[in-house]
Parts: C-alpha cells; structure tokens; sequence
C-alpha cells in the first residue's frame, strides 16, 4: 500500500505573503482562506497538487524546534522573474480527548493569521502524492474528505487536460463537514466543472446531516448508494483507488466497503488484493 512519503526539511525557502483572503462569510465559524506565497528567486519548480510543507518556528511540544503542517498546492506560476504558490487554509481548532480543552491548529492559525507582506518559510515541493496509472483505459475511485479534495483536482486536471484521451471510468466521492468546507472544491474557479462533460468523469459530494452534532459525513451513504457500480469497478482488474484527508476517512469508508462487499472477510479479502497489486494508495493525517 502506497502510503505518505517522508518529507526532506532541509533547505528551507523564505516566502512572502502577497495575498490573504477569507473565502467564508465573516460571521461564518469556518474560516477558509486562500493565500498567495510569492518566492523571489526562479528556478522553484512547483505545479499544482504537489505539496510544500510550512514550518512555524518553536519551541513546541515534545522540544521539537519546528512544526511542520504540509498544504496542496492549487496553482503555481511564473511572473516577473518570481513564482507564485496559491494554498487553501482553513483555520483549525483540536478538542484534546483526554481533558477536553480545545487548543488552537500551530500551522493553520499561523497562517490565517498572516498579513500582506508578512514571511513564512517554506520545505519542499514535494511530488504529488498519487501516481496516475500509465494505461488511459484504467478505473479510477478517488474518495477524499474536507482538504483531501486538493491532491484530486490537480490529478483531475493531469488526466484530462494533460494526458487526454482517458478512456478507463474515473469517479470522484467527496465528503464535507459542513457545506462550506465545500470550498475546497474551489467554488471561487469551479474548475472541477471543467470536466462534467467527460463521458467518463462522475462527481458525488456528501455533507453531513448534523454537522454541529459532530456527526461523520454522509460519505458512506454516497457510497453505498452506488454500491453496484463502484463493487463492480473494484473486481476490474485495471481500477486503482486513492484516499485522501483525515485519517478517521478510514472508519468510514471500511463501513461502507464492507457493506458493498457483502460482508467483511469479502472486503478484506479485496482490498489485501488491491494493495498487494499496488491498486490503493492513501494520503491520511
């Protein structure tokens, strides 16, 4: 099973904040930004859906000196002799388990909070996490869940727009929160509409039905609904599946498999044989 790769944070990369802005209501509790990264120096070769990790200066727990938080990129270019790196942040707050004391994200709220002009240092970019088969006649089943929709719009728009000519069935479920954590689709560009007409391409989104109850995504639900198509994509010899988002991504989506499957000795048999043909990748934090 393809898993995260490690990730080198040596030679790190000053950057200057030329943009900050909020893409949620003001009066939204989400808050869902996009920045603008500008590096003064060429060659920084970088193409959406790779990664650049963030380092926030320590001390941090466990004496670590550094806090690295990794984010897709959305788009990279070239102007004036200077790249440019836009990411989507959103601001995250963690419920400690144990005492239930709430304690700010380090890297998301060191972002958000950043002002035009302000630096922050960079690692990487990093290759894209996922490998896009070599034969255009493969399945996909892409399932992501809130900032996991970023690595799938670059691997979309490699697929159609770069490689071309796919004819293998490509299928994308994605869940959310809440409707506004929808914005990782980038609703601001909508670029994933770009591929709609693709007779091969489907898109699924799921939003929780009690998103402040903490309840999980309806993800599952999505799934189950076209349990018969995506079963009858996993016995194909030539589909690959790529999971992305939050690790707990994965009770969910083994809740699901394992209905389609018609049990779970089925599902865990299937998907030993998707990783052991190097057919499931995950991308989980």
């Amino acid at each position: 099973m393809k898993l995260q790769r490690d990730y080198d944070t040596q030679n790190p990369t000053p950057a200057i904040v030329t943009m900050n802005v909020r893409l949620t209501p003001a009066e939204s509790v989400e808050d869902v930004r996009e920045l603008t990264l500008r590096i003064d120096r060429l060659p920084y070769p970088c193409a959406a859906g790779q990664s650049i990790g963030v380092l926030v200066s320590g001390p941090h727990d466990f004496g670590n000196e550094h806090h690295m938080r990794l984010y897709t990129i959305a788009e990279c270019r070239i102007a004036g002799g200077r790249s440019f790196i836009d990411i989507c942040v959103r601001r995250c707050d963690y419920l400690d388990p144990i005492n239930g004391e709430r304690y700010p994200g380090i890297a998301s709220h060191y972002l958000c909070d950043q002002t035009v002009g302000g630096t922050v240092t960079l690692v990487g970019p990093y290759p894209m996490p996922f490998d896009v088969p070599d034969d255009v006649t493969s399945n996909i089943i892409m399932i992501g869940v809130g900032t996991g929709i970023a690595p799938f719009r670059a691997f979309i728009k490699r697929i159609y727009d770069e490689i071309g000519g796919w004819k293998g069935q490509v299928r994308l479920f994605y869940g959310a929160q809440t409707g506004l954590e929808m914005l990782y689709m980038n609703d601001k560009k909508c670029d994933l509409t770009n591929y709609f007409d693709q007779d091969t391409f489907r898109a699924f989104e799921a939003v929780s039905p009690r998103p402040h109850m903490g309840d999980e995504i309806s993800l599952d639900k999505s799934i189950e609904e076209r349990g018969e198509e995506v079963w009858s994509l996993l016995n194909q010899p030539n589909t690959y599946v790529y999971v992305a988002g939050l690790s707990r991504i994965k009770e969910v989506l083994e809740r699901a498999m394992t209905k389609i499957a018609g049990g779970e000795k089925k599902w865990r048999l299937k998907k030993r044989e998707l990783i052991a043909g190097e057919r499931w990748s995950e991308l989980l934090y």
